[in-house]
């Protein structure tokens, strides 16, 4: 989690909601990503997405058994939807989203009794860090948008 954190900072340092991920299989990162959808003008470039097509890749399968993805975030209905297409094995998540999260805290994508392949799930891995970038970030944007005024 620790280095989606670093992943995360990348994603502010670029302008887009920090957010990062880590896709492990046998103890070997396979994908990572950040947060890329202002950047490359792709709704659907978040974190996890990103390094589950990575991770993809890396095995020449979409099937990606056994696969743990951490994310600083709990995840969007769309990542959660592209992790059960995935087959990963676990979602570690750091902070909760009440606003969008799919994974309990608005929905519950990856526990609904009637998808086809449920997803292990592990919350609030180092939340308070986790959620204090996202804080931070958006006080950032906020102050910004006051100073322009």
């Amino acid at each position: 989690m620790r280095y989606a954190l670093q992943l995360a900072q990348r994603a502010w340092q670029a302008g887009e909601v920090p957010v990062g991920a880590v896709l492990v299989h046998d103890n070997q990162v396979i994908g990572e990503g950040w947060n890329q959808p202002i950047g490359q003008h792709d709704p659907s470039a978040h974190a996890e997405i990103i390094a589950l097509r990575q991770g993809g890749q890396a095995r020449q399968n979409y099937r990606l058994l056994d696969a743990t993805l951490y994310v600083t975030l709990e995840p969007c209905t769309m990542c959660a939807g592209a992790m059960i297409h995935s087959r990963i094995a676990r979602l570690v998540y750091g902070a909760s989203d009440e606003k969008t999260g799919a994974a309990g805290s608005l929905l519950n994508v990856l526990g609904h009794p009637g998808m086809n392949h449920q997803v292990q799930v592990s919350a609030g891995v180092l939340a308070s860090e986790c959620a204090a970038l996202l804080s931070d970030f958006f006080r950032m944007r906020r102050q910004q948008k006051k100073a322009q005024r």
